[in-house]
């Protein structure tokens, strides 16, 4: 019989993977300590924005019509254990208010409230990003805890999700990571540990479809993934070193990135010059693998990353900065209207969101900030109130004096140049993604200015 997969933590990861799981055919109960989260889910409501995932809940929560049945919520860690074979562990792991370190409460939480109720073999296995030694910390509690002891096993398989793309990631991943006590296998026989079996029974239709399944001991689990989004902020952070070099310099980045790109040692993706990066996790995640590389001893070999951090959140001053340029020398009394308040499109995530900071700065600065974006409207009201807000790209750009683009969403760059400048009051536009046709703009009579991109 397939096992019963139980996921703690309904947001982001926890919705997508407890929909992906019921998608693959097995039986889901999905935990909340919010009731109106649970509720939400229960009506097929998704928590976030993410492209597909309303089309799992109806395909699958139990009570819609035509679903599956195969999912369903609660709030009751005791009908969880009770339930299911397999618990994922899916909950946020945020930075610390003033430090660098990961906050661990919400993991430490859920392991505290599952673990009392399991009194039979399960696995717990986590897919939240933290620290490197919190799962052999995680494990001797569970065991501490759980009536079943050491039938109740911990293993860790993080997540690879990038937002805008969850659901398919989660149903066909690149990789599929495994951590298991000891490494996987036994000293004696070689075989497999329990954990790992049932875990590749879980992923058994993705790994048939080709996808990688590596399996590692617990510490090297928890590494991949802090390591991973390490890897992916410092090609980020170093083409828009380059960016700023091309400023000083007169290149443009764009053609220097085409260039490098057709290098097989270094790759064409994420080398696109522009605000940086933000949301949930890049940010923070190389912060707290700074903070506990300090914790352990080795802080010198990722002293590297205060620097990739240093450029990314100069590329949004850099953009105040043009802009400031662009208005004669002071935003004060300006118009501008922001493109974007999501830190990447196909999202409505807007957790250190380099657009809605940049508006932010903007309005601080005495600028008059009128900001639109598809999907990430109410977000990002609850964050900056005092921001003016649209409906759309017209009624946002009416009478600036500037437009920012700082969200590539596929609208921004389908605009009319000539139909958006018949509203605006002085045709000055920034690309801060460096997606838009500066041809296309500068033959409706634009000024058309990027980072990196002095001559462009």
């Amino acid at each position: 019989m397939a096992p019963k997969i139980a996921v703690i933590g309904l947001g982001y990861l926890g919705a997508t993977h407890a929909a992906a799981m019921a998608e693959l055919g097995f039986e889901v109960l999905g935990l909340d300590i919010v009731p109106e989260k649970t509720q939400a889910l229960s009506r097929g409501q998704t928590p976030i924005y993410e492209p597909g995932l309303e089309d799992l809940l109806a395909r699958h929560v139990a009570g819609l019509p035509g679903s599956s049945g195969r999912l369903s919520f609660t709030t009751s860690f005791a009908e969880l254990a009770e339930f299911g074979d397999i618990h994922f562990i899916c909950v946020n792991t945020p930075q610390k208010p003033g430090e660098y370190a990961c906050d661990m409460s919400y993991v430490d939480s859920a392991v505290e409230s599952l673990a009392p109720h399991l009194t039979r073999p399960a696995l717990v296995v986590g897919k939240s990003t933290v620290p490197v030694g919190s799962a052999s910390r995680l494990a001797r509690r569970i065991a501490e805890l759980a009536p079943a002891g050491e039938a109740a096993e911990l293993a860790w398989n993080p997540e690879f999700l990038r937002e805008g793309f969850a659901v398919e990631d989660t149903l066909r991943p690149d990789r599929i990571v495994v951590g298991v006590a000891g490494g996987g296998g036994t000293a004696a026989t070689g075989g497999e540990s329990r954990a790992e079996s049932l875990l590749r029974e879980v992923y058994a239709k993705p790994v048939a479809e080709g996808s990688p399944f590596i399996v590692t001991d617990l510490p090297t689990a928890e590494l991949v993934k802090t390591a991973a989004n390490a890897f992916l902020s410092t090609k980020i952070s170093f083409i828009n070193a380059m960016a700023e070099v091309c400023e000083t310099a007169g290149g443009d980045v764009l053609k220097l990135a085409e260039a490098l790109g057709h290098d097989d040692r270094i790759g064409r993706k994420f080398l696109r010059a522009g605000i940086g990066f933000g949301g949930g996790c890049l940010p923070k995640d190389i912060r707290a693998f700074m903070a506990r590389a300090g914790e352990l001893g080795a802080a010198e070999a990722l002293s590297f990353l205060r620097e990739i951090d240093a450029i990314n959140m100069r590329r949004r001053v850099y953009m105040v900065e043009l802009a400031r340029e662009t208005l004669g020398g002071s935003l004060l009394g300006k118009r501008i209207a922001v493109l974007g308040a999501a830190f990447k499109p196909d999202s409505d995530d807007v957790r250190d969101s380099p657009a809605l900071n940049i508006a932010g700065q903007l309005h601080l600065q005495g600028a008059e900030v009128t900001v639109y974006d598809p999907k990430a409207m109410e977000n990002a009201k609850r964050v900056f109130p005092t921001l003016r807000y649209a409906d759309g790209v017209t009624e946002a750009a009416q009478g600036a004096h500037a437009v920012l683009h700082l969200t590539e969403w596929r609208e921004f760059r389908e605009i009319d140049p000539a139909a958006l400048g018949d509203v605006v009051s002085e045709r000055h536009v920034l690309d801060g993604r460096n997606t838009l046709d500066p041809v296309l703009w500068r033959k409706a009579d634009w000024t058309y200015r990027a980072l990196g991109r002095p001559t462009a």
